[in-house]
């Protein structure tokens, strides 16, 4: 496997596998915008869709052909048979691509970004069995075979930066999507949060992955150590054990701070180990996704 790409086919092939273990995720309808399109998700109130939603008393301005004339014809009233409203949603991913993705533990093998294609592209095939519509955040959501094919090519193409930070553009956010954000987090948070505000302010909603290797979550280091990110920087240490407890808090006050950002965005925060199985990061996506 190279660190910096998985061949498209092997990463399709892996992703399949994973998305099979669970069912088609339909996305539930939550705080999204009003954005009527038929075969969209029911908003529990009349408009414009293809699911009936219930009987009322035709009233001025019903057309003849609005009325439901078998249902009126059991009594003295005129019925109108209104269909339940729909909303367009979408879904969009976005994949952190700073140099420190492309770290892959101690032992080598696979790196977070390796685990985070997989992740996304899983979930994208998931949706799409679903009959959903999904994309690269940016880029135009589709559905269907087409789309898959699109969507395996493009996330297999992600390739670290060379620089140690990267956020996803605010202004690639769309009204009422569900944005799928993958990453270590770990650096200045401050473009996410701009972010954040923008999901909030158009009523989109999503999640916040952080993916971290095994010795990050646990920092098992002693003795003289050079610590050094793919961006470059570098400090040197004699008592790495020294600052286990220092780094543990670090990482739990990030974990807040990222915690409370999703909230307020109403979006939700979530952690998935490299030393886990993908599924676990696929089984509490699906569920946080079909819950929403």
């Amino acid at each position: 496997m190279s660190p910096d790409r998985i061949p498209a086919a092997e990463l399709r092939a892996r992703a399949e596998a994973a998305a099979a273990a669970l069912p088609p995720l339909v996305l539930a309808r939550g705080p999204i915008a009003a954005t009527v399109a038929p075969g969209g998700h029911g908003l529990r109130r009349p408009g414009h869709g293809e699911d009936f939603w219930q009987y009322r008393l035709a009233h001025e301005g019903d057309t003849a052909s609005a009325i439901d004339w078998r249902r009126s014809a059991r009594g003295d009233s005129r019925f109108v048979r209104d269909r339940e409203r729909q909303t367009a949603r979408t879904a969009a991913i976005w994949l952190g691509r700073g140099a420190g993705m492309n770290y892959a533990g101690q032992q080598g093998g696979e790196t977070k970004l390796d685990r985070s294609r997989l992740i996304a592209l899983s979930l994208s095939l998931s949706l799409i069995r679903a009959g959903e519509r999904v994309a690269l955040l940016g880029d135009n959501p589709g559905s269907g075979a087409a789309q898959a094919a699109k969507l395996s090519a493009g996330i297999a193409a992600l390739t670290p930066l060379v620089q140690d930070a990267d956020a996803p553009p605010a202004a690639a956010v769309r009204t009422g999507q569900v944005v799928l954000m993958i990453d270590d987090f770990l650096n200045d948070l401050s473009a996410l949060e701009v972010f954040a505000r923008r999901v909030a302010e158009l009523g989109a909603s999503g999640v916040l992955l952080q993916v971290l290797q095994p010795d990050e979550e646990s920092f098992p280091f002693d003795g003289a150590i050079r610590f050094e990110t793919a961006g470059g920087l570098h400090h040197d240490t004699r008592d790495a054990g020294g600052l286990r407890t220092a780094y543990l808090a670090r990482l739990e006050e990030r974990r807040m701070a990222l915690g409370r950002m999703a909230r307020q965005a109403g979006m939700v925060f979530g952690t998935h180990d490299l030393g886990r199985p993908v599924s676990e990061a696929m089984i509490w996506l699906h569920g946080v996704l079909a819950a929403r």
